[in-house]
This record gives C-alpha cells, sequence and structure tokens, in this order.
C-alpha cells in the first residue's frame, strides 16, 4: 500500500549570523525517521531544486520518512555569500541541528544524502550520531572526500560520470567498508535516471532507519 503524500512547508534556521531558506518535507505520522539533502554548487547553478536533491527527497517521502532540503550560503534566498570548504559543511551541521529539533522527526533516527558538492560538504559534515549517510556522486576527481564518518555509508555512482569516477569511488568504498552501487550509463548530472537515484537511496535509508 503507498504511504499518502507528504506535506511540504517552507522554513528557514539559522548558520551562525546567517539566515538559510530550505524546504521541509513532511510524512502524515510523525514523528518520523528524517534527512538532510545537500545540493550541488550554486556557482554552477546548484539549488535545493535540483533533480537529483528532489529525488532522494521523493525515495524518503514515498517510505514515509521526512526530508530537508536547503540552500546553502549564497544559494537562492539564503543570506551572505557561497564560501567554498568549511562554510558548507557548518551549513550542513545547522541544517541537522535545526531538524532534530523539530518535534515531527524522530531525532535518534536521522540521516544526511549530498549531491556532488553538497556529497563532498556532507561526508564533511557526517559523524557517529547519523543512522546513515548516502554520497552521490561527489567530485573525487577534483578534490579528495573525508571518510572518517563513523557511521554506515552509502556511494552512489554512475558509470559515465568523469567528475565522480566509479572506479575511483569503487576504491574508496572498498577501503572505507562501505557500501557501493554503480549505476549503468549514467553520467553526473543523472538526467533521465532520478528514479533509479530515488530507489537507491530510500531503500537503504529504509533499511537503516528501520534496523
Amino acid at each position: 500500500m503507498p504511504m499518502p503524500e507528504a506535506t511540504t512547508r517552507s522554513v528557514t534556521f539559522r548558520s551562525n549570523a546567517l539566515t538559510l531558506e530550505g524546504v521541509l518535507h513532511l510524512p502524515e505520522a510523525a514523528p518520523a525517521p528524517a534527512a538532510v539533502v545537500c545540493h550541488p554548487h550554486p556557482q554552477h547553478g546548484g539549488d535545493m531544486d535540483n533533480n537529483v536533491v528532489l529525488a532522494a527527497c521523493r525515495g524518503l517521502t514515498e517510505r514515509g520518512y521526512a526530508a530537508l532540503r536547503f540552500n546553502v550560503r549564497g544559494a537562492g534566498g539564503s543570506e551572505g555569500p557561497y564560501e567554498d570548504g568549511p562554510a558548507y559543511a557548518n551549513d550542513v551541521r545547522a541544517a541537522l541541528a535545526y531538524l532534530v529539533s523539530l518535534g515531527e522527526v524522530d531525532e535518534g533516527r536521522i540521516g544526511l544524502i549530498g549531491y556532488s558538492a553538497g556529497a563532498m560538504a556532507a561526508a564533511e559534515a557526517a559523524s557517529g550520531d547519523l543512522r546513515a549517510l548516502a554520497l552521490i556522486a561527489p567530485p573525487v576527481a577534483y578534490g579528495d572526500l573525508r571518510v572518517a564518518w563513523g557511521c554506515p555509508a552509502l556511494l552512489v555512482a554512475g558509470e559515465r560520470d568523469t567528475f565522480a569516477p566509479a572506479d575511483r569511488l569503487a576504491i574508496i568504498a572498498e577501503a572505507a567498508g562501505v557500501e557501493m552501487e554503480i549505476v549503468p550509463d549514467a553520467d553526473h548530472f543523472w538526467v533521465g535516471r532520478e528514479d533509479t537515484v530515488s530507489d537507491a537511496v530510500g531503500s537503504y535509508f529504509e533499511r537503516h532507519f528501520q534496523a
């Protein structure tokens, strides 16, 4: 039997002195397990309305979980200029803290999802407090990926992705002892493969949220 469709509401929260905007997807039943979803680089057009971000949110809400997607500083209506490096990870931590504070959320079952630059920031912000972590196409061709996450993790790569080469991510996954899913005929942008991303992320979180 399909889950009832999630409701959404616009939210704001603070990251240090800045106000960030987001959209909260809430299932009918509460408190629900929940995850923060992080978007690609805003200087390359990334924001919380990205196709992969929306697919990841759908993978959660279809299973009765909550999702928070948000615009990092410098994207959309969020305050401040964009900053490479630690600033995005700090915004991710602020989003996680906001999510945990909500009464509709089960604070003992929190996850984190990132796509592209958002995956790099999510990897930097991840900790043992999370029930699960999913990193979709982290662009390891252009930077190192932090792997000391302290929680179960899934790496998702497209077979034809030159920014996040599947062979390099497979080596990282094996060394870190985490799960890996390689999607045939998918590149970095996942156009037309959004359902595959949704199912991969949703089923992974379902296993770990129910454990």
